[in-house]
């Protein structure tokens, strides 16, 4: 009988497992090629304008690839952090600010598209009225070699955007190809 319940549970376990699976294809969800491109940023950006600048943009996989992480850095001294990952249907992005909160964005994805773009959901720690804050992010990564990525920051009523042109940072002596 105690087999017979294991043989039960092991084949109900594996099909509850199948949809999963399935929901996970790029192919088929267009949340998860979205973030299939986003893992294309792994590597170090900089400023394609400002080669000189300390700034550089790290991107690296963390959580068995389940989370891109995305860390600002003026030299060796980071200065904020976003990831991003799924949850279930959307994709998500939470960044951690030097202004010490923590805003969530969630992304519309289209299908088949390579460009993502984020708004503000929800934040942690934050006062909107005295401290700025990122409501809106987005990435254009239909060329691999260059990307662009901008940004919204509300403080009271107040939104500053920018936009950054990035390209991957070459260590002197590397060949780039």
């Amino acid at each position: 009988m105690k087999r017979l319940w294991s043989t039960v549970f092991l084949l109900g376990f594996g099909l509850g497992a199948v949809p999963v699976a399935a929901a996970q294809d790029p192919a088929q969800d267009p949340v998860a090629a979205s973030f299939a491109e986003l893992k294309s940023l792994v590597g170090i950006w900089r400023q394609v304008d400002k080669p000189q600048s300390p700034l550089r943009i790290r991107f690296s996989l963390t959580a068995g690839g389940s989370v891109l992480v995305e860390e600002w850095l003026r030299g060796d001294q980071p200065q904020s952090m976003t990831l991003y990952h799924r949850d279930g249907p959307d994709l998500l992005a939470t960044h951690y600010c030097p202004q010490g909160n923590q805003p969530r964005l969630v992304a519309s994805v289209p299908a088949g598209g390579k460009s993502l773009e984020w708004t503000f959901r929800d934040a942690t720690d934050l006062d909107p009225l005295h401290e700025s804050h990122l409501i809106a992010l987005g990435f254009d990564l239909s060329n691999p070699g260059r990307i662009a990525r901008t940004e919204t920051y509300r403080q009271g009523d107040a939104d500053e955007h920018s936009a950054l042109q990035l390209v991957r940072d070459v260590p002197p002596g590397v060949d780039p190809g």
